[in-house]
């Protein structure tokens, strides 16, 4: 009798933002849409759209990468406020970014960034060649699949802190 190996949620969110790639979306969408299929969002599919111009490195100027925006952009949905006013002084609001929220943020991003060493689209498909070419995309693929997994991995690691 042979057990089929049940995927993990970070596995899914790989494989599901890849098969996007596969489908024409960008690398930002690719990493958000996997991210609600995932691991779920009170957001309407719709949503998906604010991070359309992220693709490319912001517009194809090959700035920061659109698959990292859509990893913050993903864990921003389980870490991110509601209402930016609920708390009542400016003081407060300031202080729940930084205690609160900042530091899971910075901890994908810096984890993204030991794993890659840079966060530039640029700098990313350089080693592969001009921009439309099959081995960039292949990188790219793999990428956004790594930062829709890292992006599914800290939101777990939000949501298990949050329960406690």
């Amino acid at each position: 009798m042979t057990e089929e190996k049940t995927l993990t949620s970070v596995e899914q969110a790989e494989q599901a933002a890849r098969a996007y790639f596969k489908q024409g979306l960008n690398c930002s969408e690719c990493v958000l849409a996997a991210f609600f299929d995932v691991h779920g969002t009170t957001l309407p599919r719709e949503a998906i759209k604010l991070c359309t111009g992220f693709g490319g490195g912001m517009g194809l100027t090959q700035n920061n990468c659109g698959a990292v925006a859509g990893a913050v952009m993903a864990l921003s949905t389980v870490v991110g406020r509601e209402d930016p006013f609920a708390k009542e002084s400016m003081e407060d609001r300031i202080c729940e970014l930084h205690e609160d929220i900042y530091p899971k943020v910075y901890a994908l991003i810096k984890n993204i960034e030991a794993e890659y060493g840079t966060l530039i689209c640029r700098e990313l498909c350089e080693p592969f060649g001009h921009f439309e070419c099959k081995e960039r995309k292949k990188n790219c693929m793999k990428l956004i699949g790594r930062c829709a997994a890292l992006a599914e991995q800290h939101a777990l690691i939000a949501d298990k802190e949050k329960a406690q």
